[in-house]
């Protein structure tokens, strides 16, 4: 039941607008969380045979990270990283797998029936404060390839940079159209809301003229005009936001977008046990594991109307701009 209802406090376009669009303090997380303790919810956990705890299923679902004043014992812990752990979380197996099918590409393929046979729940010690779970050696590399598999599909599908482009527009979007500029966390409301309605509404208004919606739905989309470089950081440790400070006074703020990405996963660090019985670091036994740098990109937008001007102004102005 953890495994069914992690997912459903996302918002429509799941992650596209979560941290502009929710109330200080929420994320899918905790909507989750509420819709899981809702009366309706709780109906079923004590209609099923045997009847759930309510608290149990939050856990598993939601897992420690997110509920930092809730305590786990050592066998929760175990099972709520099963579905959601940043290593082997069924959650991060299966969008890998799912969004590289459908976005046409390979990058996110990895040998999971392998990982997953190798995969054990090994005591704490040395590597843990408690059980935790882990690979046999065997199933390092698949490991490994699950990890490499995550930075690749970051850096060439999430972070695409015409993608990201349309999570920023869907964000203006909506926080033009909802009331209040933010999603309710009324649960009654929340559930109003998804993929479906959005998209009406983009259509509709759209038709009406809002300039937000007809850059969704008329594929208007900001361009790009700069790309960090990595040379650029030797002059300016925050090069995308000196270009676009330089971009907006020159053409205004509504002709001009950052967007800046680091991932916050890893380093991937987990126990593996070798064939002699003992249990060592994934970081000591892998080459390749400490090495995979954290997919990040910081990219400049402008109107399209704008672009060429944009362009011939940061061949003028890009260095002073990135020096200033």
């Amino acid at each position: 039941m953890s495994a069914l209802c992690h997912d459903i406090g996302h918002l429509p376009f799941s992650h596209a607008a979560e941290l502009e669009l929710l109330p200080e303090g929420w994320t899918h997380e905790t909507i989750t969380a509420e819709l899981i303790r809702s009366s309706e919810m709780q109906e079923i956990w004590k209609g099923v045979t045997p009847p759930l705890r309510t608290e149990d299923v939050v856990k598993l679902a939601v897992g420690q990270a997110k509920l930092p004043d809730a305590t786990f014992t050592d066998w929760e812990a175990v099972l709520s990283e099963i579905i959601v752990s940043d290593a082997f979380g069924a959650d991060r197996m299966d969008y890998l797998l799912r969004d590289s099918l459908h976005a046409g590409v390979r990058y996110g393929r990895f040998d999971h029936v392998r990982l997953i046979d190798s995969l054990r729940i090994l005591p704490k010690g040395e590597h843990s404060d408690e059980p935790t779970l882990g690979v046999e050696d065997g199933g390092l590399r698949s490991a490994e390839a699950l990890v490499l598999a995550r930075y690749w599909m970051f850096d060439q599908v999430y972070l695409h940079p015409v993608r990201r482009a349309y999570d920023i527009h869907l964000k203006d979007f909506l926080s033009s159209w909802l009331g209040g500029g933010r999603f309710s966390t009324e649960i009654d409301e929340f559930l109003r809301l998804s993929d479906v309605e959005v998209l009406t509404a983009i259509r509709e208004e759209a038709n009406g003229g809002l300039v937000e919606a007809l850059r969704i739905a008329s594929r208007r989309h900001f361009k790009v005009v700069y790309l960090r470089h990595p040379d650029d950081l030797k002059v300016n440790t925050q090069p995308g936001l000196a270009i676009s400070n330089g971009l907006i006074g020159e053409f205004g703020e509504d002709k001009v977008r950052l967007d800046s990405y680091k991932s916050t996963a890893g380093p991937y660090e987990f126990p593996v046990l070798q064939s002699d019985g003992t249990i060592a670091s994934s970081s000591l036994l892998s080459a390749l594991l400490p090495v995979i740098p954290a997919a990040a990109r910081e990219v400049v937008y402008v109107d399209p109307a704008i672009r060429q001007e944009a362009q011939e102004f940061l061949t003028k102005h890009r260095k002073s701009l990135l020096e200033a």
